[in-house]
């Protein structure tokens, strides 16, 4: 049904994303689907890596575990901006297409009064991608 799955995922928040991935690797095993995690980050040195090399093993490293993890075939795909926030959008349509992607499984909270001003970064990718998005709450 799908050929390539993309998980967007932040990695100082890996822990809460179990859900997501648990579904997207459900759908992955069944259908022997290969899955990118894609990850936007600065490159400038931050809490969770000083490099954009060191970035992209920790991402690596996650992606392998998580493959090993759930029985699957994973990559990572880290992206760099100046802005991370501003470019989480455009970052992740970008990864969608480089990748190949026709499936995004993204992780998502509960809608509140904020998300009527400001849509979710989910809501967002939703709307503006023109392939199959799966928000999981």
């Amino acid at each position: 049904m799908f050929k390539k799955l993309l998980i967007p995922i932040d990695l100082s928040h890996a822990d809460k994303l179990e859900k997501s991935i648990s579904v997207a690797a459900y759908l992955a095993k069944r259908d022997s689907i290969p899955v990118v995690f894609a990850a936007v980050t600065s490159a400038a040195p931050g809490a969770l890596a000083h490099t954009p090399e060191e970035f992209r093993k920790k991402l690596e490293s996650y992606s392998a575990g998580q493959a090993e993890k759930h029985g699957i075939t994973a990559s990572g795909h880290a992206i760099f901006s100046h802005d991370p926030t501003a470019d989480m959008e455009h970052a992740l349509l970008t990864a969608i297409h480089e990748n190949g992607a026709d499936l995004v499984v993204m992780q998502t909270h509960i809608p509140n009064l904020s998300d009527h001003v400001w849509p979710s970064n989910g809501g967002r990718i939703a709307t503006h991608s023109d392939v199959s998005v799966f928000l999981v709450r």
